[in-house]
């Protein structure tokens, strides 16, 4: 595989995942209760924060894992 197609899915691969899995963090927050773009900084609005990083991250490294699986060795 070209290293051009190579840096193109590692790029798409984990901007998607970094972007579900901070979705996924908003919603859980939502689910919750917790308005991440509530007035002050309250401890709801933290913890929503706080989960969509989480999430984020989280996501990031479930689509490196899925790369380093279904990348064929050279």
């Amino acid at each position: 595989m070209s290293d051009a197609r190579q840096l193109l899915i590692e790029g798409f691969s984990d901007a998607v995942g970094f972007v579900g899995g901070a979705l996924g963090g908003y919603w859980l927050g939502q689910f919750l209760g917790w308005e991440m773009f509530g007035e002050g900084y309250s401890g709801a609005s933290i913890g929503a924060i706080v989960l969509v990083g989480l999430g984020g991250g989280l996501g990031l490294q479930l689509a490196r894992a899925w790369r380093r699986v279904n990348t064929p060795k050279e």
